[in-house]
């Protein structure tokens, strides 16, 4: 109940935009706090289909990190676009990774089948929630090629906005 209460507080803290709130701005100071323009964090965390997915296995590829928890209706709204472009992108160098925040690994294969998704599902249990400072869902992360996070986006976004992103950061 401790971490479904906490995922209730992101939604419910950002109502105004879907289930999140904030104006994108990216200022932390900890040395492993994602930052526009800085090196991604390094992260490794269990998956979905199994066992483990690290940042470093997908060094070399453009990157959209894709914050959501099951219950968050724009996280669901948005999940067949997200797959759509992860499908259609993948030639060119894109890797989606679906970023399950403080659920279980039940409830994102659950999330995963449910949507038909290709793409993996990490289940994070806040490590990487802390390390993009995510106080809302949905929240999509976009990483270049050399690692560099260069948009990070809380609330909802179009799959042509998703598009843009991802045409800027395969360039």
């Amino acid at each position: 109940m401790g971490s479904r209460s906490a995922l209730l507080a992101l939604c419910l803290a950002g109502a105004t935009a879907g289930c999140a709130h904030g104006n994108g701005a990216e200022s932390q100071s900890a040395p492993q706090t994602a930052r526009v323009g800085s090196p991604a964090p390094v992260w490794s965390e269990p998956s979905v289909p199994g066992p483990t997915l690290s940042s470093s296995a997908l060094r070399g590829k453009a990157l959209y990190l894709n914050f959501f928890a099951t219950w968050c209706p724009p996280c669901n709204e948005e999940a067949p676009a997200i797959d759509s472009l992860a499908r259609r992108y993948a030639d060119r160098g894109l890797q989606v990774v679906g970023v399950d925040v403080l659920e279980n690994a039940r409830k994102a294969a659950s999330f995963r089948l449910q949507h038909h998704l290709a793409y993996p599902v990490v289940v994070d249990g806040g490590t990487l929630r802390d390390a993009y400072n995510v106080n809302g869902l949905p929240v999509h992360v976009f990483i270049d090629r050399n690692g560099i996070v260069r948009k990070i986006v809380v609330g909802e976004l179009s799959a042509q906005r998703m598009q843009d992103e991802i045409e800027r950061v395969l360039q």
